[in-house]
């Protein structure tokens, strides 16, 4: 990541979240004590900001600075809030299509479906808080700048949000390699919300029941599963065909 995507030391960092900067992570020194570190932390419960203890060893390596023990990662885009999102998508007379990615944690894996999303016109991209691809600058310049163009919701409890998108009529479809129906079986035309899930793991169990439709994409080769940002675009690409079709 460059320099201007990371801010370090107590105070720099104190003004970064006062002057509403979008944090992308923050590491702590573990067992670190001082008074300007007390404010920081006040203001970290406050704002609920994702923060992670590390040993000192992890901060050196990223830099020899100054870091008093703090390193912020700020984030190249702002998030936008769901709730708001789909009220106005809807508003504005268009059939949402969301994707959403359940802990796809490759920062080029991400970027490069964040460049398909947006190709194909995708409304809004949402990832989990946790366990997520840090949104920076080797994500933004793997997207082509799509991230700059498409909305991204970080969720704090993607269960929730996903209940959410059911209660505002979205049907939500997971792909899973286990799943009977094929990718191109469902009615797109609908509002829709689409799951993907890491290549390790796939997409949770507790998402899995919370989805409308299972779909696979077929392979009939030896290798037995597609990289996650092809297999996006295969579903994503579907949906835009079903779509484009009935125009």
């Amino acid at each position: 990541m460059k320099d201007e995507n990371i801010i370090y030391g107590i105070r720099p960092v104190i003004e970064a979240i006062l002057s509403g900067k979008e944090i992308e992570k923050l590491l702590i020194q573990q067992g670190l004590k001082s008074e300007g570190y007390n404010t920081l932390r006040t203001l970290i419960k406050e704002q609920n900001i994702l923060f992670q203890f590390v040993p000192i060893e992890k901060l050196n390596r990223i830099s020899r600075k100054n870091h008093q023990g703090i390193i912020c990662y700020i984030s190249p885009i702002q998030y936008q809030d769901i709730e708001n999102l789909i009220p106005i998508i809807y508003e504005d007379g268009k059939i949402p299509l969301i994707l959403i990615l359940d802990k796809v944690n490759d920062v080029r894996n991400f970027g490069a479906i964040a460049r398909t999303a947006e190709c194909a016109g995708v409304d809004a991209i949402i990832i989990p808080e946790r366990g997520s691809a840090m949104i920076n600058s080797d994500a933004v310049k793997t997207s082509a700048g799509a991230l700059l163009k498409i909305p991204v919701h970080r969720s704090k409890n993607l269960k929730i949000t996903i209940s959410f998108l059911k209660e505002s009529g979205l049907q939500i479809i997971s792909a899973s390699e286990k799943a009977d129906e094929k990718y191109y079986d469902p009615d797109y035309s609908q509002p829709t919300a689409i799951i993907m899930g890491s290549e390790e793991s796939g997409v949770s169990g507790e998402y899995l029941k919370l989805s409308d439709k299972e779909v696979q994409i077929p392979i009939i080769g030896e290798i037995k599963s597609l990289n996650v940002s092809v297999a996006t675009g295969i579903i994503i690409y579907e949906a835009l065909k079903q779509r484009t079709s009935l125009k």
